[in-house]
C-alpha cells in the first residue's frame, strides 16, 4: 500500500494581518500557485502567500477534518498554533527550488 502525503496549512500575508488555512497533497506546487497568484480568490486578492505553519498526515480524510477543526476556530487559537512552530512567523516556504521545505510537521493538538 501506498503511502500519500496531505498538508494542512496556514499562510499569511506580508504583515501577518490576514491569514489562510488550507489543505493539499502537494505543498511545494501549492505554494508556487499562491506565491505567483495562478488561481483567483482570497490568497491572491489579498496577497497571502507567507507559509507560516502546516502539518503533513497519510490520511485525507483526517487532514480534510483538520483543515475543517483550524477554519473554525478563532483568530488568537490559530496565532497560538503558528506560535508553537514558527514563533518570528517567518516564511516557512522560501526559495521553494533552491531549498525543500523543512521536513514533516505533525499535529500538535
Amino acid at each position: 500500500m501506498k503511502l500519500h502525503n496531505y498538508y494542512v496549512y496556514i499562510l499569511a500575508n506580508w504583515n501577518n494581518k490576514v491569514i489562510y488555512t488550507g489543505m493539499t497533497n502537494n505543498l511545494e506546487r501549492r505554494l508556487y500557485e499562491h506565491k505567483n497568484k495562478l488561481n483567483d480568490g482570497f490568497t491572491k486578492k489579498y496577497n497571502v502567500n507567507k507559509l507560516v505553519y502546516y502539518e503533513q498526515m497519510s490520511n485525507v480524510e483526517d487532514t480534510i477534518q483538520r483543515e475543517k477543526e483550524i477554519k473554525k476556530w478563532r483568530r488568537e487559537k490559530k496565532d497560538k498554533l503558528i506560535n508553537t512552530l514558527n514563533p518570528e512567523w517567518k516564511d516557512l516556504g522560501t526559495a521553494i527550488g533552491e531549498e525543500k521545505i523543512p521536513q514533516s510537521r505533525t499535529p500538535s493538538e
